[in-house]
């Protein structure tokens, strides 16, 4: 039997158990050891909550994030808020809300800064999204009203691993600088990193539209952008990468109002996407010699005979089945027809609204096919 994956809480929720203890400690209560959050998923949290003393930016308390299953950089790292009172007359820089007067959000040390239009949190400010601002607001609001305490209140979160830890994210392309992101929806982390990544994505071309880009460059990885710094002199600032996500890349790009771009990669993963294969990941299947051939067929028949299918087809990878078209004479014809037909697969995908160039290529051989509008 499959083991069901163990799910954990984000950022945001331990954050706001962190506030949550500091301000009931410094409005007159207790010293807490544990704190119950309500997420935004409906579910309540009960987190082990650590005092971490008391100084001149008040109270501070941390919790040990615990993110389940998923493999999420910051499991085992220690969340911190300190909580102190404040003047009537909020920063610029602090996070305030109509709902929950007098009490204010900042970010401090490990908590990134916002630098870049697009994102869910204003430039200049900390990037503490919108969820966990309001669950650290309602966590604190409770003390407030449980202890009848009045004076305003300055949470700051901080994570002090943050900015070591950010490097490992793309929190630094994002224009997030200086340190971790507070995130969460739902106060919950699913293991769900293909959700992650898909989401990530989408926010980067979101980004790159904001920005007030019209054409873009995909590629789905680390071989792509080598190919299209080395060959091509264009580096990946210009773009994203899509991984296995072909065409939920596409259709993101069209959504956002893309109407032109990019697309190149390596042709064993592009050859599958001409083929009408939206994830190419090995678990959804293969067919690549398969798509190959047809293409091949398409593109030369006169040359598509008997023996060279047997060797297409038995090939292990696209590298050797290139060197087979290339010994045939129709490697540049078979490519090209490839590469128009992932062209108009896009053009499908996104309902006649995003129309590529394609640029397939092979690392022995180079470029392997192109097509354009």
């Amino acid at each position: 039997m499959e083991q069901r994956l163990r799910s954990g809480y984000t950022t945001g929720t331990c954050a706001a158990a962190a506030a949550q203890a500091a301000a009931w400690l410094l409005c007159g209560g207790e010293r807490k050891n544990c704190c119950e959050i309500l997420t935004k998923k409906g579910t309540a949290a009960r987190l082990p909550v650590e005092y971490l003393g008391e100084a001149e930016a008040g109270v501070r308390f941390g919790v040990k994030k615990d993110a389940g299953d998923d493999p999420d950089v910051t499991d085992g790292t220690m969340i911190c808020a300190s909580v102190r009172c404040a003047g009537k007359t909020p920063d610029p820089a602090w996070y305030c809300s109509g709902d929950y007067p007098g009490i204010y959000i900042e970010g401090g040390t490990g908590v990134g800064r916002v630098t870049k239009p697009g994102l869910s949190c204003p430039v200049g400010k900390a990037a503490i999204n919108p969820v966990p601002r309001e669950m650290i607001w309602e966590a604190v609001d409770q003390v407030r009203e449980a202890l009848s305490f009045e004076a305003p209140l300055l949470v700051t979160v901080e994570i002090p691993e943050g900015e070591t830890l950010a490097q490992k994210t793309f929190n630094p392309k994002l224009g997030i600088l200086g340190g971790l992101s507070v995130l969460g929806t739902t106060g919950i982390v699913e293991p769900m990193s293909e959700a992650a990544l898909t989401a990530t994505i989408r926010l980067e071309i979101h980004m790159k539209a904001v920005e007030g880009a019209d054409y873009l460059v995909v590629t789905p990885g680390n071989y792509g952008e080598a190919f299209l710094k080395e060959h091509l002199g264009i580096s990946l600032d210009q773009g994203v990468k899509c991984s296995n996500f072909v065409k939920d890349t596409m259709v993101f790009l069209a959504e956002e109002g893309f109407r032109r771009g990019l697309f190149a990669g390596h042709a064993g993963k592009l050859i599958k996407a001409a083929g009408g294969v939206e994830n190419t990941h090995s678990r959804y299947g293969d067919r690549r010699m398969e798509i190959l051939w047809d293409c091949a067929v398409n593109a030369a028949p006169e040359a598509a005979d008997e023996l060279l299918r047997k060797k297409i087809l038995a090939s292990n990878t696209t590298e050797e089945a290139a060197e087979h078209l290339e010994a045939a004479g129709i490697r540049k014809r078979t490519g090209d027809a490839a590469a128009r037909r992932l062209r108009k697969q896009i053009l499908t995908w996104t309902g006649g609204r995003l129309d590529m160039d394609v640029i397939m290529f092979s690392n022995g051989l180079g470029v392997f096919g192109e097509a354009h509008p």
